[in-house]
């Protein structure tokens, strides 16, 4: 009689189990084999009966589904601890270590069948239930087929309960599985129709139980899609992606070990979410809905030509976009500022030459529009202290002059900015004003300017003679020069009405001493102002 224990099982080089060999060899055929092969050998070298070791490596389920299959053989064969969340694992064991009716009537991989042939057409949340086992076994589901014969099982679900798409359709695709399936598409087979889910939802009814699976499976299901043409309609597959990446965002917090192992998987399901928003276009994706899309994906590692073709759709749109869409952030690095200035830099590049080819009218509309905006968004992003002057510019001037009839905006932008970066050096707020143009600034925001002691007293200077040599080409009142500054006297009301401030020749001589500027009189200029 055969000791208790005389099968050593080394699992994957870190699992030890001991059984019975006989037990064992009664069910799996692959181990009778290797148990038969290492008594031989034993026999040759005239050594006496001892524990037999074999190694397994890379099995199903690690050492929780040997367990499952060692109890099933201890139990003869018992049926009873088969169910939804383990019989993926276990249909994987019984192909891995031949557990066929060729050795037993009643076998592991028959009983396990039988039971996913249930599942294939029974209810929606036992399917899903078994593709949520397959993660753990997914290289093996993969390759003996389960992971598509269930992923036809849910879309055939699917195809019944919206209008997704055709169930006809999945006929090349059964037909690759198996003839079986091929025959009971939900067209010739009255047991999806008594078994379907309510038809009464929407065509998203789905989106939240397929996100809970693991990329590996919604990623062999874009595939499957792709490959036979299933005719699903590309909208709806999009906004299930764009789904399942917002909702394994929301979990990032629990789940970050998780994206980082499956970053490659993750960063494909984001570029096809692209492909298909870029399709759709404008049509179908607000302006709006593009910003979120790009808050979404921006986390996924997009490939360069996904990032640049989002980024072209939205800056084609941008003249409808607000305030809020543009406040994007940086992310974690945020040295260059707290929020995504680079982008939106990129996106009114892609505005400016998109105007090229618009009409006269609505080019001018659409650029004074974004004039406004981008005034807006330089005011909010002035006081972050990590945003450099180079950065302010570069979305200062991505816009020509004619977008702004009027640079008021830009300079109280620049005002905040001085205010908050106390320590800039007089170079840099000298650099910082190039952005004005001075001709377009109100007289009281040039009076303004000239007194504020932040502003480099050239740059209140030029202001302020561009600001009088704009004034004698649009007016023709009277001018009175008086010792340093000018009264202009309305010719009908016959008064003086102070419309600006004319700096003569010799006022800027007496600002200057020797190249310098003289701060003392340029103080008390400013104070007279």
């Amino acid at each position: 009689m055969s000791p208790l224990h005389d099968l050593k099982i080394n699992l994957n080089g870190q699992y030890i189990f001991f059984l019975n060999q006989n037990v064992i060899s009664e069910y799996s055929g692959s181990l009778r084999k290797v148990i038969k092969q290492s008594k031989k050998k034993k026999n040759k070298k005239n050594k006496s009966p001892e524990i037999i070791t074999i190694e397994l490596d890379d099995f199903p389920g690690g050492p929780d589904g040997f367990e499952l299959v060692s109890r099933f053989c201890y139990n003869n064969g018992d049926i009873s601890i088969i169910d939804v969340s383990n019989v993926s694992t276990l249909y994987c064991c019984s192909v891995y270590l031949g557990m066929t009716e060729k050795f037993c009537l009643s076998n592991l991989f028959l009983q396990t069948d039988k039971f996913l042939q249930e599942v294939f057409y029974g209810s929606w949340n036992d399917i899903v239930m078994c593709l949520k086992n397959c993660e753990q076994v997914f290289v093996q589901a993969d390759s003996y087929g389960l992971v598509d014969k269930l992923i036809f099982a849910a879309l055939t679900k699917i195809s019944r309960n919206s209008e997704t798409f055709s169930s006809s359709s999945l006929s090349s695709f059964a037909s690759s599985l198996s003839p079986e399936m091929a025959k009971n598409t939900p067209e010739s087979d009255s047991r999806y129709i008594s078994q379907s889910v309510s038809c009464g939802r929407s065509n998203e009814w789905w989106f939240d139980d397929m996100s809970n699976l693991s990329p590996q499976i919604i990623l062999k299901l874009v595939m499957i899609i792709g490959a036979y043409k299933t005719n699903i309609k590309s909208s709806i597959l999009t906004r299930f992606l764009l789904h399942y990446l917002k909702t394994k965002l929301q979990t990032k917090s629990r789940s970050t070990i998780e994206l980082m192992r499956n970053k490659l998987e993750y960063s494909d399901l984001a570029n096809t979410a692209v492909e298909g928003v870029i399709s759709a276009g404008r049509n179908a994706f607000s302006c709006r809905k593009l910003f979120w899309v790009l808050r979404v994906l921006s986390s996924f590692s997009l490939s360069r030509e996904s990032r640049t073709g989002l980024e072209t759709l939205i800056g084609e749109m941008l003249e409808q976009a607000t305030l809020d869409d543009l406040l994007i952030s940086a992310g974690e690095s945020r040295e260059g500022g707290f929020y995504n200035v680079d982008l939106v830099i990129r996106l009114l590049k892609v505005f400016v030459k998109n105007m090229e080819e618009e009409e006269e009218e609505s080019r001018e509309k659409n650029m004074k529009d974004i004039g406004k905006l981008i005034d807006k968004y330089l005011r909010e992003i002035s006081p972050d202290q990590n945003l450099k002057v180079s950065k302010f510019l570069g979305v200062a001037e991505s816009l020509p002059d004619s977008a702004r009839e009027c640079f008021d905006g830009v300079y109280r932008a620049i005002d905040i900015y001085l205010q908050s970066h106390p320590n800039l050096t007089s170079q840099d707020r000298a650099k910082i004003c190039r952005c004005l143009n001075y001709k377009k600034l109100t007289m009281g925001t040039c009076k303004q300017l000239a007194r504020n002691p932040k502003i480099p007293p050239e740059i209140a200077i030029e202001a302020l003679k561009s600001r009088c040599e704009n004034q004698q080409h649009t007016t023709s009142d009277v001018k009175v020069v008086n010792k340093s500054f000018s009264c202009r006297y309305s010719e009908e009301k016959k008064k003086p009405v102070l419309l600006h401030l004319e700096i003569s020749d010799k006022l800027a001589d007496r600002l200057k001493t020797r190249g310098a500027y003289n701060w003392r009189v340029m103080d008390s200029f400013r104070e007279g102002l």
